[in-house]
């Protein structure tokens, strides 16, 4: 236990205070024995002596800190009958571990929780209340809102934030209660410092859930639209808080963030009934454009799924190497017809009638190289070689649809089927 000696001010003589008074007020021993009864009662100090001489107070021994050595001097200072003090008491700076400052505040807490315990209780009893209130006023909410807001999603949303304040203010009757007032405060404060760090480690699901509540909002689509988003097809199942569900033409289950569904381009095929399609065919240049033109044109008219409103379109697209192309625009129900059927359907159509018409579609020229040349043969007799005449049979009409196209319906409708489980009740239903 080492012993030092602070070299301060107050080993430094200075001018008594007051007066110096010829007669004594108080002799050497009483004012010794004083001193020396007073500081020993605190218990703060170990090996003290005091001495007085002629009213000058020498004080000696050790103090657990400085704040207790200067105590000393200034109450040997305003004794009666003391001219002057001089402080030699060192400060002891004691142990460097000490176990005593954790045990004292172990000790108080100890008694602190026997009284916080009835609040405990109290609290126990609350803030469970609070809960059962807070889930009533959300189902209570939901039922108000459910012909006010459409989407589920968004309604169960709105209605939790109607019932967070019940929960708060049972909360904050227990904290008024328990005397806690100050601590709700500074939950609040470092709430919000945790809500920083929580929103930069979880910032992708709070965009998600921010992208869900948006599109719930503007309702670019509804569950069985038909869409496409950052490259992927098919038919709305669900939205969650997360993510949005479609499902593929082949069946498979598609899971894309809200938040890429919320940046990306939307198509969305179903939002409109009447869609368009296109194909190209190519005629050869000894055939009149004009005429395969009005070919097209009454194949397409002659089809039932084919709309007359707007009308079809039978263009001339390019002058090809053999070929002169004819891009063909054409509109349809886009809800019952499915496009790849109907495309098959009016290729055949179109490939019908323009063989009938003695339209030619040749194919691509391509040129061909003989690198050992070509044989001839000379001195045969052609008439020994048989002729023949036959005529190529004309080509009928071709059905509206084949068998292979079946009934044209649309394949673009959801898929359902036993083996899929039933949506839950919080997911997008904008129907």
């Amino acid at each position: 236990m080492a012993q030092t000696t602070e070299p301060s001010a107050e080993d430094t003589p200075v001018a008594p205070e007051q007066q110096v008074e010829i007669e004594p007020v108080a002799p050497d021993t009483a004012i010794k024995r004083r001193i020396e009864s007073i500081l020993t009662a605190t218990g703060w100090y170990t090996n003290l002596s005091a001495a007085v001489d002629e009213g000058v107070v020498f004080l000696d021994g050790s103090a657990g800190s400085g704040a207790h050595r200067t105590w000393a001097r200034d109450l040997a200072q305003k004794t009666s009958g003391v001219v002057a003090v001089v402080n030699r008491i060192t400060v002891d700076d004691g142990p460097v571990w000490s176990l005593t400052p954790a045990l004292t505040e172990l000790e108080r807490l100890a008694e602190k929780s026997v009284t916080v315990l009835p609040l405990l209780l109290l609290a126990v009893l609350v803030l469970p209340l609070a809960w059962y209130v807070a889930s009533f006023v959300s189902k209570l909410a939901r039922w108000l809102l459910q012909d006010r807001i459409q989407s589920p999603f968004l309604r169960q949303v709105v209605s939790r934030a109607i019932a967070f304040p019940v929960f708060l203010l049972g909360l904050y009757i227990v904290l008024q209660v328990a005397g806690l007032t100050q601590l709700a405060l500074s939950l609040v404060g470092g709430a919000g410092v945790i809500g920083i760090v929580i929103g930069f480690a979880f910032r992708d699901i709070a965009e998600n859930f921010l992208s869900s509540l948006i599109l719930s909002v503007r309702r670019p689509f509804q569950r069985g639209d038909f869409i496409s988003v950052a490259g992927l097809s098919g038919t709305v199942k669900s939205m969650t808080t997360r993510s949005t569900l479609l499902t593929s033409v082949e069946g498979n289950e598609i899971h894309i963030p809200n938040s890429t569904v919320f940046k990306n381009v939307i198509e969305n095929f179903t939002s409109s009934p009447n869609r368009r399609g296109e194909f190209v065919v190519g005629i050869g240049y000894d055939a009149g454009i004009a005429d395969a033109q009005s070919i097209i044109l009454d194949a397409l008219n002659a089809h039932d799924a084919v709309l007359a409103e707007p009308e079809p379109m039978v263009l001339v697209d390019v002058l090809g190497a053999s070929t002169v192309n004819i891009r063909t625009y054409y509109w349809f129900n886009g809800h019952m017809i499915s496009p790849i059927k109907l495309k098959s359907a009016l290729l055949r159509a179109v490939k019908s009638a323009l063989t009938v018409e003695g339209i030619s579609m040749p194919d691509e020229a391509r040129e061909v190289i003989f690198p050992q040349g070509v044989r001839v043969l000379e001195g045969r007799n052609e008439d020994a070689l048989p002729q023949t005449t036959a005529q190529p049979d004309r080509p009928v009409a071709e059905p509206t649809s084949s068998e292979g196209e079946g009934d044209l319906l649309s394949d673009e409708l959801p898929v359902d089927t036993d083996a899929q489980e039933p949506a839950p009740a919080d997911l997008l239903d904008n129907r």
